[in-house]
C-alpha cells in the first residue's frame, strides 16, 4: 500500500484523512499541536456560508457553493452538529445597497438558491432588535451553522477508526523530494512517505515554497470575538452581517448552536502568525461596530473573549490540488473562510484526485462513524434516568454550567481521537464553556484526566507544551515525596 502523510490537523485536514480512508493506503496525520483543532479551527465564526460572497469563477465560490450542500449529511453521518438557520447582510445608507445588489449578483452567478433583496419592514419583521434605521438587506436562507471543533473531531475519530494514524505534537519544519517519495523533519524525527499532502493551514505556505518554485506568500490575519453567555437569551435567529469590505466579511452578530451569541471578528493582518491575543483596542472595534447591527447590546453578559488568525493568501484564493511541479505531492494552501464552509467539498475533490492519480483501491469495507450518546443537557428526564441506569457517572455533575457529567469526560478521552488536556476535553463535552470559564470544574477534570490517561495529575496541561496547571503535590512541597 501507499504511504501517505498528512500534514495538519485542523477541519481541511480532517476532512482530507477521512475521505482517504476509503481507500487501500496506509494514512498518518501529522499534527504540530497536542490536539486536532488547534489553530483556525477552534477560533472562527462557525458560519456555513451560503456562497455570495466569494468572486464568482474562483475556486473559493464553487467549493463554497458545493460545501455548504454537502454539510446536512455530512454532519448526520460523523454526528457533528449542524443548524441553518438563514443570514441576513444589512445595509445601512443609501450609499450600501449598491454592495447589496452586487452580492446578489454574486450570488446567483455561484449558484446560490433563495437569495433576495428584502427591505425595512421585513428585516424588522425577521429580526425585531435590528437597528431600525437599516435600510435593506440580503436575506439568505442557506446560511449554515455547526461548531467547527466538534466537527473536526468527529471527522478525526471516523478516520481514525477506518485506519488513519493520528500522531500529535509532530510540527512539519522541513519537507524535501527524495527520489519517488519525500522525506519530512519533524518534531518526532525524519518521516518517510510516498505522497504527501499539506493541508498545515497557516503553515501551509512554507512548505509549499519548499516543494514548488512557484511561490506563494500567505498573510497571518487576526480576528477577535465576544462570546455572550447562553443564559441571555438570544436575541437574533439569523447571523447577521454588515457589508464586507476588502479585509473580510466584517463585524456580525451571530447565534451559535449551543445558544450563545457571537460577536466580531476584527481583521488585521499581523507578523506573528502564532499571536492570539485579545486588545482592547479591536474589542472596542467589535462593540462599536456590533451596536450598528443591535443598539440594545450589552457587554454584561460576556463570559469570554478570544481571537483567531486566518491564513490569507496574498491573491486572495484558495490553492487546492497536486503542488505544481513536484510529482506526489498534494496541498490546500491560503484556506481561509469561506474554509470551513468549503471543507467537505475540498476533502471530496482532492481525495479523489490523489485517489484518481496513484490507482488507489477502495476498501471492500468503510466503517460508519462511532456514534455518539445524546448530550446529558440535551437529554429529556426520561433519557437521564435511562442514562444513569446503565452507567452511574452519569450521575456525577461535573460542570454545572453546562451540564456535563463524568461519563461523558471520560468517553471523550476513550474516543478514537480523545482528549489529553483540559482544553481538550473542554472542547469535546463543553465542560469549562460555560460562565465560570472552568473555575467550578476544572480540577475535577484534572483528577479524571490523570485517571483515565494513567499519568500523575502534575503532567496535565491545560493545552498542550508546558500549561501544567499544578507544579507540585502537596507531599512534595513539603518535602515529603514518599508520603
Amino acid at each position: 500500500m501507499k504511504k501517505i502523510i498528512v500534514i495538519g490537523g485542523g477541519v481541511i485536514g480532517c476532512a482530507v484523512a477521512r475521505e482517504l480512508s476509503r481507500y487501500e493506503a496506509e494514512i498518518i496525520l501529522l499534527e504540530g499541536g497536542v490536539d486536532v483543532a488547534e489553530g483556525a479551527s477552534k477560533a472562527n465564526s462557525a458560519i456555513v456560508h451560503a456562497g455570495f460572497d466569494a468572486k464568482p469563477g474562483t475556486m473559493k465560490a464553487k467549493l463554497n457553493v458545493e460545501g455548504v450542500k454537502m454539510y446536512p449529511r455530512l454532519c448526520a453521518e460523523v454526528g457533528a452538529p449542524y443548524g441553518q438557520p438563514g443570514a441576513m447582510v444589512l445595509a445601512f445608507t443609501p450609499e450600501e445597497r449598491p454592495t447589496i445588489e452586487k452580492l446578489y449578483e454574486q450570488g446567483i452567478q455561484n449558484g446560490v438558491e433563495q437569495l433576495r433583496i428584502i427591505e425595512r419592514d421585513e428585516i424588522l419583521a425577521l429580526e425585531p432588535n435590528t437597528n431600525p434605521d437599516v435600510e435593506c438587506a440580503l436575506l439568505a436562507p442557506t446560511s449554515g451553522l455547526t461548531c467547527p471543533y466538534e466537527l473536526t473531531y468527529a471527522l478525526a475519530d471516523h478516520a481514525a477508526v477506518n485506519g488513519v494514524n493520528f500522531v500529535m505534537n509532530a510540527r512539519v519544519n522541513g519537507i524535501r523530494k527524495d527520489g519517488e517519495g519525500f522525506v519530512l523533519a519533524t518534531e518526532k524525527g525524519e518521516m518517510h512517505a510516498e505522497l504527501v499532502v499539506n493541508c498545515a493551514g497557516m503553515g501551509s505556505g512554507e512548505l509549499h515554497n519548499q516543494l514548488s518554485s512557484r511561490k506563494v506568500r500567505l498573510i497571518p490575519r487576526k480576528g477577535e470575538y465576544y462570546l455572550l453567555d447562553h443564559e441571555l437569551p438570544l436575541l437574533f435567529t439569523r447571523t447577521m452581517f454588515q457589508c464586507p469590505s476588502k479585509m473580510g466579511k466584517g463585524v456580525l452578530v451571530s447565534p451559535t448552536l449551543h445558544g450563545n451569541t457571537i460577536l466580531g471578528p476584527t481583521a488585521e493582518d499581523i507578523d506573528d502568525a502564532t499571536d492570539v491575543s485579545t486588545t482592547r483596542e479591536a474589542l472596542a472595534l467589535v462593540n462599536e461596530r456590533s451596536r450598528m447591527t443591535w443598539p440594545g447590546l450589552t457587554l454584561r453578559n460576556v463570559i469570554t473573549t478570544f481571537a483567531g488568525i486566518r491564513a490569507h493568501e496574498e491573491n486572495g484564493d484558495f490553492i487546492i490540488g497536486a503542488v505544481e511541479g513536484c510529482p506526489g505531492a498534494y496541498e490546500t494552501v491560503g484556506v481561509e473562510s469561506p474554509g470551513l464552509s468549503s471543507a467537505p467539498a475540498i476533502a471530496e475533490m482532492l481525495a479523489g484526485q490523489i485517489a484518481g492519480e496513484n490507482a488507489l483501491p477502495l476498501k471492500p469495507e468503510w466503517k460508519p462513524a462511532p456514534v455518539r450518546k445524546k448530550p446529558f443537557y440535551a437529554m429529556s428526564l426520561e433519557e437521564r434516568v435511562e442514562a444513569v441506569k446503565e452507567d452511574a457517572n452519569y450521575g456525577a455533575l461535573v460542570c454545572r454550567c453546562e451540564q456535563v457529567t463524568e461519563a461523558e469526560i471520560r468517553a471523550a478521552i476513550r474516543r478514537p481521537v480523545g482528549a489529553t488536556t483540559i482544553d481538550g476535553v473542554k472542547r469535546r463535552t463543553r465542560a469549562g464553556m460555560g460562565r465560570c470559564q472552568g473555575g467550578f470544574c476544572s480540577p475535577r477534570v484534572l483528577e479524571i484526566l490523570a485517571e483515565e490517561l494513567g499519568i500523575d495529575p502534575t503532567q496535565v496541561t491545560k493545552g498542550g507544551g508546558k500549561s501544567n496547571l499544578l507544579v507540585s503535590t502537596i507531599a512534595q512541597a513539603m518535602g515529603k515525596e514518599d508520603a
